[in-house]
């Protein structure tokens, strides 16, 4: 599949000092329906009021939970070298509750408070209550941020099964597109599993459901909602060559953000494992044929790297992964975020595609933080 080649705005969707700012680079409904009209999906006879009614239950369930989030930052003067200067960024975010930790979160995207101190941090609530965060977690490498909020009577959104979003499915967008705050938008789940998408360079673990809800700069962070009230993403960046909204947007699996958001908590960090490759930014069709392989389906490395877990499993350049563990792979985020996704010294097996044949090879999974910290001493020698 082709990496997709458009504008996404950074901020990805976010608005940066009250105005636009691009970065050049990208590139449960059926019951609820059951509830509603009785009609199979597709039926003449479906009521669009109640639709309707259902969307206005949903929006009034959980816009309560959804807060606008402010961050000044400081940033290198243009011009003015040793110099810097303030620049105010705006998304959204949810208010969540995280089983076994005390107290009410702000969810939100890394992008939005970046660089930001806690102090120079502004969450406004629905209620009008502006807050202030006292301890903030963030892993850029999805995108991912978690603010702790002192103050009572907060409400919370209840988190849902990503895995369960179907395309096709009715999902609501709630944020604060150009600072208007409160704004709710309506769409389907376009696809799912999308990461042939290419965004701010610190984010590596990409698995977006995509929507045709309204996402806009000042969405990232806000919540995808199903039809039952529950947050099923993060809406984090949108597809387009006007920097508005163009009926392609993406956000993070709730189930991944649950993932990573407890491991923060829990350690401060989030582990990952890595082999020490790098594999092709795509895999098409040509190269397959290229290969002898009859379809366009797995990673192609492109290189691997010395003394690492790849190198000593016997990895090659231009092997292809087809298997992880008798699992197929799709493509090389499927691989990236499988690899990172497994425990530091966990042996697992791999099937590839290597002159004409394919073979298994064992590895032992490495630790990405050790093995970053490790090339960044390298680089600095």
């Amino acid at each position: 599949m082709k990496r997709i080649a458009m504008t996404c705005f950074m901020g990805l969707c976010s608005c940066l000092g009250g105005a636009l700012a691009t970065a050049f680079g990208i590139h449960g409904i059926a019951p609820a329906l059951a509830q509603i009209g009785g009609s199979p999906p597709g039926a003449a006879s479906l009521d669009a009021s109640r639709i309707g009614e259902r969307f206005e239950y949903v929006a009034r369930k959980v816009s309560p939970a959804v807060v606008a989030v402010e961050a000044v930052k400081q940033q290198p003067a243009k011009g003015a070298p040793g110099k810097t200067r303030s620049v105010d960024e705006s998304g959204s975010g949810v208010l969540v509750r995280m089983p076994g930790h005390r107290g009410v979160y702000v969810l939100t995207n890394n992008h939005v408070i970046h660089q930001a101190p806690p102090d120079k941090i502004t969450v406004s609530l629905a209620d009008n209550r502006i807050l202030k965060p006292t301890k903030v977690w963030a892993d850029p490498e999805s995108d991912v941020a978690l603010l702790l909020l002192n103050a009572d009577n907060l409400p919370a959104a209840a988190l849902g099964d990503s895995d369960r979003a179907r395309v096709g499915q009715w999902v609501l967008a709630i944020g604060s597109p150009f600072g208007l705050n409160q704004t709710v938008t309506h769409g389907i789940i376009s696809a799912r599993e999308r990461g042939q998408v290419s965004l701010n360079s610190t984010i590596r673990i990409k698995d977006f459901l995509q929507t045709d809800a309204a996402i806009n700069p000042g969405s990232s962070g806000g919540p995808l909602i199903n039809m039952d009230g529950e947050v099923i993403g993060i809406n984090t960046a949108i597809a387009s060559r006007s920097g508005d909204n163009s009926g392609v947007a993406f956000s993070i699996p709730i189930n991944m953000v649950k993932r990573i958001l407890n491991q923060l908590l829990d350690r401060g960090k989030v582990s990952r494992g890595y082999l020490g490759v790098q594999v092709a930014p795509s895999f098409e069709a040509a190269d397959a044929v290229a290969l002898g392989l009859s379809r366009a389906q797995g990673a192609l490395i492109e290189t691997v790297y010395a003394d690492t877990p790849a190198s000593t499993a016997g990895l090659r350049t231009r092997d292809v992964i087809l298997e992880l563990d008798g699992e197929a792979i799709r493509n090389e985020n499927h691989f990236i975020n499988h690899i990172s996704g497994l425990t530091v010294g966990q042996r697992i097996r791999l099937t590839i595609w290597r002159e004409r044949r394919t073979m298994t090879l064992e590895a032992i999974v490495g630790d990405w933080n050790a093995a970053q910290a490790r090339f960044q001493r390298d680089k600095d020698k």
